[in-house]
């Protein structure tokens, strides 16, 4: 890590006094099903270059130096097989834990979070379908924790977005310059996104993203710049633009937009 990078984690602080450059877990979600993909298995073991897709995602977090340990959650009767065709495979020494997943996205985090070291201060939670995550949108996110209660890594939409009835009319024209599309990490500090999903079970609430809980509770979350690379790979189209970014990323290229 450069020496400037160093000097500015340590000088950084967020919300509560917790230093940036202190201890982070990284939840990974990998329960996916391959239903959209095609496939009668979890997409997360699609491969993509010769390596699963969960294989890049989690092998880019190993290479963060940022990142202390990593919970792999997975679906049900998983555990085995994940833990000898990827982390035994590619030699993942973060990887604290594999453990299984709930029935919604939500509950597999929950049981992520029971499993995060006593002292971590900040959990950074990504989808394993998202196998371009980098260190810069590691560090951006974490950086954008100072002053709020969690941070959300994100794109502006293209496309005009319109709001349209269950009939079809239109209703809304939204302004664009106000929308954002969603990716992940979701970075938040540890005793605030655990009390959130305390709250979650016990009012028995329905979300589609952890910040959401946030939200819910009042706290101030804040949006930074993802990626385009950095996109969910959900069909089958998803292969070749993956295999084009390892290709790219291969040569060297900057990042560009696909």
């Amino acid at each position: 890590m450069h020496t400037s990078l160093v000097m500015y984690l340590h000088l950084l602080y967020i919300k509560g006094g917790i230093a940036v450059g202190s201890r982070i877990s990284a939840i990974v979600v990998a329960g996916g099903k391959g239903t959209r993909m095609k496939r009668f298995y979890n997409k997360q073991y699609i491969l993509l270059d010769s390596k699963p897709i969960i294989a890049h995602t989690l092998m880019n977090l190993e290479r963060c130096s940022l990142i202390e340990e990593i919970i792999l959650v997975v679906a049900k009767g998983e555990v085995g097989f994940c833990e000898e065709s990827v982390v035994e495979n590619y030699r993942l020494k973060k990887i604290k834990k594999v453990i299984e997943g709930g029935t919604q996205r939500y509950d597999s985090v929950y049981n992520g979070l029971q499993e995060i070291g006593k002292d971590i201060d900040v959990v950074l939670i990504h989808d394993g379908a998202r196998p371009f995550i980098s260190d810069e949108i590691i560090e951006r996110s974490i950086k954008g924790l100072e002053g709020c209660d969690g941070v959300v890594v994100g794109v502006p939409v293209k496309d005009t977005i319109k709001r349209v009835s269950a009939d079809g009319m239109i209703q809304e024209t939204l302004k664009r310059q106000d929308l954002w599309q969603v990716q992940t990490p979701q970075v938040f500090p540890a005793s605030q996104i655990k009390e959130a999903h305390e709250m979650r079970k016990e009012k028995n609430l329905q979300v589609t993203d952890d910040a959401m809980l946030l939200e819910i509770l009042g706290k101030k979350v804040k949006m930074v710049m993802g990626d385009n690379d950095n996109f969910k790979m959900t069909t089958p189209e998803d292969l070749d633009v993956g295999k084009a970014i390892l290709k790219r990323k291969q040569k060297g290229s900057s990042p560009n937009e696909h």
